[in-house]
């Protein structure tokens, strides 16, 4: 039987609803407040809908048999039954305490104890996200087969924090792979290579197990993604992308036309009931504190009406994420305004919604969402310089450290000085993360930067001019009038982990 520890980080972050099967259907009993019909609410807590990430560990250890003059036993503190009881008690207490931390969903099974081969192949019997072995003590063969048999497999040793393990002496590159793996989705490894990575390795520290299972459980989710592409996929540069995202990533997209979605907005539109509620979250979005209005109200009202139909779509299609074509022209007239604020209130939500349906990088953003369990900023690159580079976009949400609205100027989107775009300030000294894939390529760029202005050029809306971390000279080569994503704090680990796993090459700038 196993227990879910999540609680109470959840409490602090928000609402994450955990998914079984992963449909928002299933879990239409925990939705409620979320429901379409239940309306926009800025004091909802950020949400994320997830699946619990099902951890399995297991303790591998030997009885050693003492022996009269000769060695008997292995480095270690583990080396009886008594002492495995105890060391699985400590396990299930340190691992109790690290989902409570978690701030996505965690189910953690009862530890299970190996002695044998044999008792560790029948591990795949048992179904789980995530393995975590701990190799107190016991043969390479054992070892071994702890390895194998589920879809992602940690190590986590002793040194200080308990008995020490004598797999800490001798665990090596002969058990663990060391390259960065296949660069091709779906690779089968060589029939006598490990499967476990030198990165899958942690001593002592339950921090470091935490951020390696924050990014299995980003990548699980992002795999799992249903989006619906409202006017169709592409991408930016890469007629391939939406093929990409469907293979490599797993993405499902539900292509919803124009022709049958103009309709549905004709009539909402002409609807007074939606009118009043559009109307009326107008009234509470515009008095939320640090906001100004600087175009015509009723482009805020009209994009109030899209976010209602656009959340009816999602829920229609059992999608957590959206994305729009043609955002900066066909959707204009259809309905009197622009979907660059609506996208923005989709994001401040929890949802994960994109403009431009730019399929290049929205598989990046569905990972770093799910990394930092916060809304991501989807912008245009620009050239770096000077050590900065400006980020820029018409759709930028408000609520970046998912739980207070920055500053914004409600104007217009740029490109058609029309409709209602938000001009988000950020915190000067905010540290960001961005992820730049190449194209359709199996390679992502990964680097930091510090936010140093909230400039107002004669770009998109909401603009910031950052500080790049590293060798921002490195950047130069990699400019390429691309989108980028970026997510306030440091996920620079987790994302390289994670590539590692999608079988994305990692570029940095260090």
């Amino acid at each position: 039987m196993q227990c879910s520890y999540a609680i109470s980080r959840r409490r602090f972050l928000g609402m994450t609803t955990a998914l079984s099967a992963g449909t928002i259907l299933a879990a239409r009993e925990l939705l409620g407040m979320h429901a379409p019909g239940a309306g926009w609410d800025p004091d909802r807590p950020l949400f994320t809908l997830r699946r619990p990430l099902r951890l399995q560990p297991v303790l591998m250890y030997r009885v050693a048999v003492p022996r009269p003059e000769t060695s008997w036993k292995s480095w270690g503190g583990v080396q009886t039954d008594a002492a495995a009881a105890e060391e699985a008690a400590r396990i299930g207490d340190e691992l109790k305490l690290l989902a409570e931390r978690a701030e996505f969903p965690v189910d953690v099974a009862p530890v299970v104890l190996v002695r044998s081969a044999d008792e560790a192949r029948a591990l795949a019997e048992t179904a789980c996200d995530a393995r975590v072995v701990y190799p107190a003590s016991g043969g390479g063969e054992v070892l071994r087969a702890c390895l194998t048999g589920a879809p992602n497999v940690l190590v986590f040793m002793r040194r200080r924090s308990g008995p020490v393990y004598y797999w800490y002496e001798a665990l090596s590159s002969r058990y663990l792979a060391t390259a960065d793996g296949p660069t091709s989705p779906g690779a089968a490894p060589a029939a006598d290579a490990p499967l476990a990575h030198v990165d899958d390795v942690v001593v002592d520290d339950p921090d470091e197990l935490l951020w390696r299972l924050r990014a299995i459980a980003a990548v699980r989710d992002l795999r799992g993604t249903r989006i619906v592409a409202l006017g169709g996929a592409w991408g930016k540069y890469s007629a391939d992308a939406p093929a990409v995202a469907r293979e490599r990533f797993g993405l499902t997209i539900d292509e919803v036309s124009y022709e049958a979605f103009g309709p549905r907005l004709e009539q909402a539109l002409a609807d007074p009931a939606m009118r009043r509620r559009a109307e009326s979250w107008t009234d509470r979005y515009l008095a939320l504190p640090g906001t100004s209005l600087a175009t015509e109200r009723e482009f805020v009202v009209r994009a109030f009406v899209l976010y209602a139909l656009f959340r009816e779509l999602m829920e229609e299609r059992e999608a957590t994420a959206f994305t729009i074509k043609s955002c900066m022209g066909t959707i204009i007239p259809m309905s009197k305004t622009t979907a660059c604020l609506t996208l923005g209130l989709l994001n401040d939500e929890g949802w994960l919604a994109f403009c431009e349906s730019d399929f290049v990088i929205i598989p990046a953003g569905i990972l770093l969402r799910y990394v930092s369990s916060r809304p991501v900023f989807l912008h245009n690159s620009t050239f770096p310089h000077a050590g900065e580079v400006t980020c820029a976009h018409c759709t930028c949400p408000r609520r970046l450290d998912g739980r207070t609205y920055e500053p914004a100027l409600l104007t217009t989107h740029y490109e058609s000085e029309y409709g209602a775009a938000p001009k988000v300030d950020m915190p000067l000294g905010q540290e960001v993360t961005f992820l730049d894939p190449e194209y359709s390529v199996a390679r992502w760029l990964g680097f930091k930067g510090v936010v140093r202005g909230n400039p107002a050029y004669e770009i998109c809306r909401s603009q910031q001019d950052v500080e790049i971390a590293g060798d921002w000279r490195k950047l130069l080569a990699e400019a390429r009038d691309s989108h980028w994503m970026m997510a306030y704090g440091d996920w620079l680990r987790e994302s390289r982990y994670a590539a590692r796993k999608l079988g994305i090459q990692w570029v940095g700038l260090a």
